[in-house]
């Protein structure tokens, strides 16, 4: 039985309704203001419920302040279905004691731990594994969290989603994860291509039967946002259409609805209409209400 595991257990994939796809109610990294307000995050789940959305996919992976004790009562309380990551992002992100200690044990255990038995005693066990390329390449760090992820996934069938630096390096991604490492093209998911809309990559990676999400829209030092709708449309009409995600990606508080940013309600209220002039409304509702639970959905082993 094929089932999305959320932070309050596993629904089917029917269930999971309008999805931001990839997004963060909380986040902490030495390169960005803090998500960290239980308040704040209970706020933005609201906001986006009221606008339409029934499901989210926090990305945000071990050791990144993911709040996953607070998870739980958020879904609840909001009445949003919330999935949870494990991984592990770049390096720049840790202190360098917490690297060194996850390289002193086994990275893959931690993962498949998260994944099954629940994070740090909390019974909230996450449904998805994140880790993160280098821009246009992979060095130590990535092939070293990506091969544990890539263990990680053969035990579990847990789906692998990818942060692309800049929207690059995918092609090197799927290399090592689907050639080298054996992860099905359909268990992996790509993050950010919307930063780098190079249409014969995104068609490359496309057949390898991944995920391709465009996500994190409306941010000001994004040039190329504008031409989401375009990239979108010329992957449907390369035959692609059923393999496309949408996420929000908010990274900072000012970036919240309820701080006077776009926040996790922009997606339903400006990106769907927008690319539904492009590919047609009823491809978006495919993309935001179908997808999410395809590409998340799993037949687990544990």
């Amino acid at each position: 039985m094929t089932h999305v595991r959320t932070v309050l257990g596993d629904i089917r994939p029917g269930e999971l309704g309008v999805c931001d796809a990839h997004d963060h109610l909380f986040l902490r990294t030495p390169h960005l203001p803090a998500l960290d307000d239980v308040s704040a995050a209970r706020a933005e789940l609201a906001a986006f419920r009221a606008a339409g959305g029934a499901a989210l996919v926090q990305w945000t992976p071990y050791g990144m302040g993911r709040h996953a004790a607070d998870l739980g009562a958020l879904s609840r309380t909001t009445g949003v279905r919330i999935v949870c990551a494990t991984g592990l992002h770049q390096a720049t992100h840790y202190d360098p004691e917490v690297l060194a200690r996850l390289r002193g044990g086994r990275l893959a255990g931690l993962f498949v731990s998260e994944l099954t038995e629940g994070i740090a005693g909390t019974g909230v066990r996450a449904g998805l594994i994140k880790v993160a390329g280098g821009f246009h390449g992979l060095d130590a760090h990535a092939r070293w969290t990506m091969t544990a992820a890539a263990e990680a996934h053969h035990a579990t069938g847990a789906p692998v989603a990818v942060h692309l630096e800049q929207g690059t390096g995918a092609l090197d991604v799927l290399d090592l994860l689907c050639g080298e490492l054996g992860v099905p093209g359909e268990r992996v998911v790509l993050g950010h291509l919307n930063r780098f809309p190079d249409p014969v990559v995104h068609r490359r990676a496309a057949e390898s039967g991944c995920w391709l999400a465009f996500d994190g829209p409306s941010r000001a030092h994004h040039a190329t946002d504008w031409r989401m709708p375009e990239a979108v449309r010329a992957l449907a009409d390369a035959g692609f259409a059923d393999r496309l995600l949408l996420g929000g990606d908010t990274v900072t508080p000012a970036a919240r609805s309820v701080d006077g940013g776009p926040g996790m309600p922009y997606l339903l209220r400006r990106v769907r209409q927008r690319l539904a002039e492009e590919v047609g409304a009823e491809l978006v509702e495919r993309i935001l209400a179908e997808h999410p639970g395809r590409a998340f959905g799993v037949d687990w082993k544990s």
